[in-house]
């Protein structure tokens, strides 16, 4: 009998069974898949942002749901001890712009690979291809668990890691989410999040492929604002995407959007006095020129021809028959892009699942079940999720790091 069974080989499972291993315990991980961290090795377009060297302040609050749930973990197992984990495990890292740290080899592989040197290292037992489809309770108490193929294992306590639903190609498939409602637990119903956005204007269609930098994303429900904030997004075939857009994402109800507005500020260093000015700068010397041509320095070319149409221009226009209501109705247009949002995209295409075990029924020092002892959550299974940058990594390893010393 193995001592612990860890269900799910990725960030949270395999953290989890060093952890536990380290502290002299016997460890079996089973992963449904032929490889370990198959969605860790593709995260952050296959760099891995590890974590986020920021201050604990700044860590609750890029984290929208249930962040109190993640205190006790976050004290144990704080981003400069993620970072000094894989230091030792010999992966350099470095920190980038947002504090957002990587491996300086910029390979999410050379993560995946310390954490299985590390597990071999540390004598965890590891069987792929192993789904599990059962818990074995007795007297509310988790005695092991049952295989596909009919095989089971028994333990001192188990620990589920499956992760969610998003990326259904490295394996997420909902088995946890199943397996903890074996065992009683609330699920809170799986959505997508850090999800690209669908919207019911062409407009982004038109411009598909250009990345904007540098722009403000204000996300408004009603008289509310849900987000705003500064950076980097982009137009897709379907809508927007981008960072900007991903960390919107996690404060809206796909069940809401109607009520929904989506601004983007194209030149938020500028008031709109400034940018008139700018806009007057530019058609000094271009009086004898079309609309179209004399706005290149101001905007992507792809760009100006929405501008121009939103604010009821045509192109072809001459500068110097521009009204001052027509330049002042372009200002307009640029730094107040509004879109209104449809449909987040398919949960297969999101980078993190919202939703998961109710974190309620969860003990936050330990990630025991208060349902029945010795069951164990960690990850993303658990219904908190946080922003870009290197959070939801962070929530992986400090929740697999308080089951994994607990157990």
């Amino acid at each position: 009998m193995s001592n612990i069974i860890i269900v799910g080989g990725g960030a949270s499972g395999m953290f989890a069974a060093v952890t536990a291993a380290r502290r002299g315990r016997s460890v079996l991980l089973l992963d449904a898949n032929d490889r370990l961290g198959h969605k860790l090795s593709i995260t952050g377009k296959g760099r891995c942002n590890v974590t986020n060297a920021c201050d604990p302040d700044t860590l609750m609050q890029n984290i929208p749901r249930n962040p109190r749930f993640l205190y006790s973990a976050f004290s144990r197992c704080t981003p400069a001890d993620v970072m000094a984990f894989f230091e030792s495990a010999g992966v350099p890292l470095k920190t980038e712009r947002g504090r957002r740290v990587f491996p300086q080899s910029d390979s999410a592989k050379d993560i995946v690979a310390a954490l299985k040197a590390e597990m071999q290292r540390e004598k965890v037992r590891i069987c792929e291809n192993s789904r599990v489809t059962k818990l074995l309770l007795d007297a509310e108490c988790c005695k092991g668990v049952r295989l596909a193929d009919g095989t089971e294992y028994t333990a001192d306590a188990v620990l589920l890691a499956t992760g969610g639903m998003s990326y259904p190609r490295t394996g997420s498939r909902g088995d946890g989410y199943r397996l903890a409602e074996q065992a009683g637990h609330t699920v809170v119903t799986p959505q997508p999040s850090l999800i690209p956005l669908e919207t019911a204007e062409h407009d982004p269609q038109e411009m598909q492929g250009l990345s904007l930098k540098n722009v403000t994303l204000t996300v408004t429900n009603g008289k509310k604002v849900l987000f705003s904030e500064l950076g980097e997004m982009l137009f897709t075939h379907f809508g927007v995407s981008g960072p900007l857009v991903l960390s919107a994402s996690c404060l809206l109800d796909p069940n809401k959007l109607s009520s929904t507005f989506l601004t983007i500020d194209m030149k938020p260093a500028l008031t709109p006095e400034q940018l008139d000015q700018r806009i007057q700068r530019d058609f000094a010397g271009q009086k004898n020129k079309d609309l179209a041509n004399a706005m290149r320095g101001l905007l992507p070319s792809s760009m100006i021809p929405v501008m121009l149409k939103r604010a009821g221009i045509s192109p072809e226009k001459k500068v110097h028959d521009i009204t001052k209501t027509e330049r002042l109705a372009l200002g307009t247009a640029i730094k107040k892009f509004t879109l209104h949002p449809t449909a987040l995209r398919p949960i297969a295409e999101a980078i993190i699942t919202r939703g998961g075990v109710s974190v309620r029924e969860v003990n936050p020092n330990t990630m025991e079940s208060r349902k029945i002892r010795g069951l164990y959550f960690a990850g993303e299974l658990l219904d908190v999720d946080a922003f870009t940058g290197g959070y939801n990594l962070q929530i992986a390893f400090a929740t697999g790091f308080a089951a994994g010393s607990a157990m």
